[in-house]
C-alpha cells in the first residue's frame, strides 16, 4: 500500500513579525478536530490546512520572545533549523513596517543554504501601491521574490498558497509502496527512545540499513523480526544542545508531529520513575488527533521497586491523565534488559491488524439494532434520535458513518456507548475509532 504522507509547511520570523496572526488566518478554525476531546491540552504550535485539493501541515516555530538581540538572533537561527528539519516548504515571515533588519539577513543566509524551498513573505502590507517600494527592498535578502500580504486583513494568503503548493510533490506526497508496518517511537527527551530501538535491533542480530529520513531529521530505521519487517521512526537525537526548555519542548512537539504523520502505529515511551506527566499527555494528544494506533510503553520498569499493586496503580494513573484514549494498549518494558521487548512486537501487529479491521455493515447493523433496545437513544424535546443504520468507510482508523434523523440529538455519552459498543464485540484494541454523523429523511432510508 502506498504511504501518504502530508507535507509539511513552517513559519520562520522574527518576534512581531505576525506569525502567530497568519497561523491562525491560514488554520482558521480547523485547528483542533471537529469537537475538542476532554482531556487533551492542545497547543497552537501545528494545524491541518486544506487548500484546493492539497492537505497539508503548518507549523508555526515561534516560541520565546526574548528582549535582547543576541538572544532573537540565536533563537531565528533556532527556529530557522527546526524549519530546515523538518518542513518541505520554509515561509520566511518579515515585516513591512519594521523594514530590513539585520537578523532578517543571517537567517535568510541560512535558509539559503538549507536548498529547501523558502518563499519570502512580507506581512503588514495593508495597501500595496503605497508601499512597493518598501516590499521591494526584501529582494535584497537574496530568496527570491517577496510575496506581499496582510495576514491581519487576510489579504494576499491566496497567492500565496498557491506558490506553497506548486512545490508539494505530485499527488501531494504519494510515496513508493511500502508494506511494512511504520512504528513511531515518541515521548519526551531521555525516556530512552534510542535506547530501545538499539536494544531492538540488538536483539535481533540482523544487517540494518539507517535511511536518513526524508526530508526529516528524524532517522528510519529497518528491522527484520520473525521474517516481518518493519520501519522504525526515531524523533530523538536532540543534536544541538539547547538552553531553553521550552523550545525544546516546542522543538519536540514538531518533531512528533512529522514523525506520527508517517507512522501506521505510534509507541510512546513513558519513563517509569518519573510517572505520567502532562507533556506526556500533549504527545499522546498527536497520536490521537492523527487517528494513529497506539501503544504506552512504560520503560525502566527494571528500575521501580514494586509490589503487587504497583502496575494496577501505574495504569490507572495512565487512564486517568489519557482519559481521551482508553482504547490504547499499555505494556511495562525495559529497554535496558530486554525486558517483554518480543511482547511488543505482538502487540505493534496486534494493534497495526486492528486499526485495518472492516467489519461487514448486516453485522454492524445487528450490535446497532441490539444496543438501541437495550438502551434508548436521546432525546429534546419530545423529538428522538433515529439511527437508520450505520456502515463502515475506512480503516487506519475504523471511520463509521451513522445515517440519523437529526446529528444534533446525538449525545457524546450516547456516541460513547455505541462506540463501547462496537468494542465488546470486535476488540479494536490499540486503535481509535471515528464516528461521521449524516443526516437523512426517514423515507430516504
Amino acid at each position: 500500500m502506498a504511504k501518504k504522507r502530508k507535507p509539511v509547511v513552517a513559519v520562520v520570523g522574527r518576534p512581531n513579525v505576525g506569525k502567530s496572526t497568519l497561523f491562525n488566518a491560514l488554520a482558521g478554525d480547523k485547528i483542533s478536530i471537529v469537537q475538542d476531546t476532554p482531556g487533551i491540552t492542545r497547543d497552537r504550535i501545528y494545524a491541518d490546512v486544506t487548500w484546493l485539493n492539497y492537505q497539508f501541515t503548518l507549523i508555526d516555530t515561534g516560541g520565546i520572545e526574548p528582549d535582547s538581540k543576541d538572544i532573537i538572533l540565536s533563537q531565528m537561527r533556532e527556529q530557522a533549523q527546526i524549519a530546515i528539519d523538518t518542513a518541505d516548504v520554509i515561509l520566511f515571515l518579515t515585516d513591512v513596517r519594521q523594514g530590513l533588519q539585520d537578523s532578517d539577513d543571517k537567517v535568510a543566509n541560512m535558509l539559503r543554504k538549507s536548498h529547501k524551498p523558502v518563499l519570502l513573505v512580507v506581512n503588514k502590507v495593508d495597501n500595496f501601491q503605497k508601499m512597493e517600494a518598501d516590499v521591494y527592498e526584501f529582494y535584497n535578502l537574496g530568496i527570491g521574490d517577496p510575496h506581499p500580504i496582510s495576514a491581519a486583513e487576510r489579504t494576499g494568503l491566496g497567492d500565496l498558497l498557491d506558490e506553497v503548493v506548486k512545490f508539494f510533490p505530485d499527488g501531494a506526497a504519494e510515496e513508493e509502496e511500502d508494506d511494512r508496518i511504520h512504528v513511531a517511537i515518541v515521548g519526551k527527551p531521555n525516556v530512552g527512545k534510542s535506547s530501545l530501538i538499539n536494544k531492538l535491533l540488538g536483539e535481533n542480530r540482523l544487517i540494518v540499513s539507517d535511511i536518513a529520513g526524508t526530508t526529516r531529521d528524524a532517522v528510519d530505521t529497518e528491522v527484520k523480526y520473525n521474517g516481518k519487517e518493519y520501519v522504525f521512526i526515531d524523533t530523538a537525537g536532540l543534536r544541538r544542545k539547547n538552553k531553553i526548555k521550552e523550545e525544546l519542548e516546542h522543538y519536540m512537539i514538531i518533531r512528533t508531529v512529522s514523525a506520527v504523520e508517517r507512522a501506521d502505529v505510534t509507541v510512546l515511551l513513558i519513563d517509569a520513575e518519573e510517572g505520567i506527566t502532562e507533556q506526556d499527555a500533549k504527545i499522546a494528544g498527536i497520536a490521537h488527533d492523527r487517528g494513529k494506533a497506539m501503544i504506552i510503553a512504560v520503560n525502566k520498569w527494571d528500575a521501580i521497586e514494586k509490589n503487587d499493586k504497583s502496575v494496577k496503580e501505574f495504569t490507572d494513573k495512565i487512564r486517568s491523565t489519557l482519559s481521551f484514549m482508553p482504547y490504547a494498549e499499555i505494556m511495562f518494558i525495559s529497554a535496558l534488559t530486554g525486558q517483554r521487548l518480543p511482547k511488543l512486537y505482538e502487540m505493534i501487529d496486534t494493534v497495526y491488524e486492528n486499526s485495518n479491521l472492516r467489519v461487514s455493515t448486516g453485522v454492524l447493523n445487528e450490535i446497532l439494532s441490539e444496543a438501541v433496545v437495550l438502551q434508548q437513544p436521546p432525546q429534546d424535546k419530545g423529538k428522538m434520535l433515529r439511527i437508520y443504520y450505520m456502515t463502515q468507510v475506512a480503516v487506519k482508523p475504523p471511520t463509521f458513518v451513522f445515517f440519523v434523523n437529526d446529528k444534533h440529538l446525538m449525545h457524546f455519552s450516547y456516541q460513547r456507548y455505541l462506540e463501547n459498543k462496537i468494542r465488546e464485540t470486535f476488540g479494536f484494541r490499540g486503535t481509535p475509532l471515528h464516528f461521521i454523523l449524516r443526516e437523512r429523511k426517514a423515507d430516504e432510508k
